[in-house]
């Protein structure tokens, strides 16, 4: 099946929309030093925004608005649009290649251009408190495990600590996001898939992402480029044979 093309005027930034909504962001990848970015390279340009499709944008202001209204909390951006060229340069990272079991079904990271960032349909995102400050949720946004076994990101995951209220605590907050999303979803007649193995993604559904080809930094206008130029020649042959 021959996919769309996703044209850059069905992207939204949602850095536009920070100053009348409750959202921020937080573009994690364009800062070597970032403390949430494990890859340690500066995978976006330093004055990149952070795109989304429109679709995926609208979803995450009104679970913002309910997370806002219900819990006082804000929702940081920390990803979305992740271009076919930063997805293989992740590949090509030291932690990443130590780490060849994140590569393993179910993978934490997906090859390049498969999966919902590079269609700007997957969302990574954090609740903020209304002062900037972090809400517990367990683990920090891509705390990627060195136990497949025992992973402290998955949803499913309760054993935090030996305090039975403070692992209640952690999953409430984070019933509390899965359910604004996808409370927010259902309400637009959409589909969400919260990543099992992450709980800061939020993506659409498979077959639905297969529908479009993945995006290149190269397919934006300049205005829109996000890679960081160093990474910004992708192998052709990944972008041409990708499917989900």
């Amino acid at each position: 099946m021959e996919q769309l093309i996703i044209p850059p005027q069905d992207l939204q930034a949602f850095d536009d929309f920070t100053a009348a909504e409750p959202v921020a962001v937080d573009l994690v990848y364009a800062e070597a030093s970032h403390r949430d970015n494990i890859f340690g390279i500066a995978l976006y340009r330093k004055e990149a925004k952070l795109w989304g499709h429109k679709d995926m944008v609208a979803l995450v202001l009104a679970a913002a608005r309910i997370c806002n209204r219900e819990y006082g909390w804000i929702l940081e951006v920390k990803d979305c649009l992740r271009p076919v060229e930063a997805q293989a340069a992740m590949q090509e990272t030291e932690i990443v290649r130590a780490h060849p079991e994140w590569m393993v079904e179910p993978r934490l990271l997906s090859p390049p251009g498969k999966g919902g960032h590079p269609r700007g349909m997957a969302v990574d995102l954090v609740p903020l408190t209304e002062n900037g400050e972090d809400i517990d949720m367990g683990t920090r946004f891509d705390h990627f495990t060195e136990d497949r076994n025992n992973n402290p990101a998955a949803r499913n995951y309760t054993a935090f600590s030996d305090d039975p209220a403070y692992n209640r605590m952690i999953c409430e907050n984070r019933d509390k996001l899965t359910a604004a999303m996808t409370g927010a979803a259902q309400e637009a007649g959409r589909v969400l898939l919260p990543l099992p193995q992450e709980w800061w993604d939020f993506r659409f559904m498979p077959e639905e992402t297969a529908r479009f080809a993945p995006l290149a930094d190269a397919d934006l206008p300049e205005e829109m480029k996000i890679v960081n130029p160093v990474y910004a020649a992708a192998p052709q042959q990944e972008r041409s044979s990708a499917d989900g």
